[in-house]
């Protein structure tokens, strides 16, 4: 079997071969996940919290505008109203995030949260473009078009599809591993 970078077996030990202070710094949070502890918490107590706020009055309220331009599920809220609408996205958010705390000990249910992270977070991602006052023109300079303070909001949904794409092969990985050891 070939081992990769991204094999825990290659990487286990990995700052022991490495030769500079700067390759040790990076061996160092290969050997200890920091990548993915760091990626897989923060995207979880994300979800849960937004998650949250979606189940409320407020929150339900502020995803209108989002939800309504939005080209991929403009109709959600037409079926659902915006305030079951919005339980069934908060609700969802939480799904993925309990699923991916189950990875951790059942890698393929953080499998399971990584998917549906990544479906949410690539519809969330075609707002910065849908969306009325995402990207603005800005006074005095000809043809210049910058995100506002609501499109460089929408655009941070674009790095949590990455971090879901990232923690679904990490998950994957582990779940191959679990595989191949039965």
């Amino acid at each position: 079997m070939k081992t990769t970078a991204q094999d825990p077996a290659y990487s286990a030990g990995l700052s022991l071969k490495a030769k500079d202070n700067l390759t040790r710094l990076a061996a160092w949070t290969i050997d200890r996940n920091i990548a993915f502890l760091i990626s897989s918490i923060g995207m979880i107590v994300m979800l849960l919290w937004a998650g949250s706020y979606k189940l409320t009055a407020p929150g339900a309220e502020g995803i209108v505008p989002l939800v309504s331009n939005s080209p991929l599920i403009w109709w959600h809220f037409k079926l659902f109203g915006p305030y079951i609408g919005s339980e069934i996205i908060g609700l969802t958010e939480w799904t993925a995030a309990i699923l991916m705390i189950a990875g951790y000990f059942r890698p393929k249910a953080g499998i399971i949260g990584g998917l549906i992270a990544s479906v949410m977070f690539f519809t969330t991602s075609t707002m910065v473009i849908s969306t009325p006052g995402a990207i603005i023109s800005v006074p005095g300079i000809h043809g210049m078009r910058y995100m506002s303070f609501l499109g460089l909001f929408l655009f941070k949904d674009v790095i949590s599809l990455g971090v879901s794409f990232y923690l679904i092969g990490y998950f994957g990985q582990k779940a191959i591993l679990s595989e191949n050891q039965s």
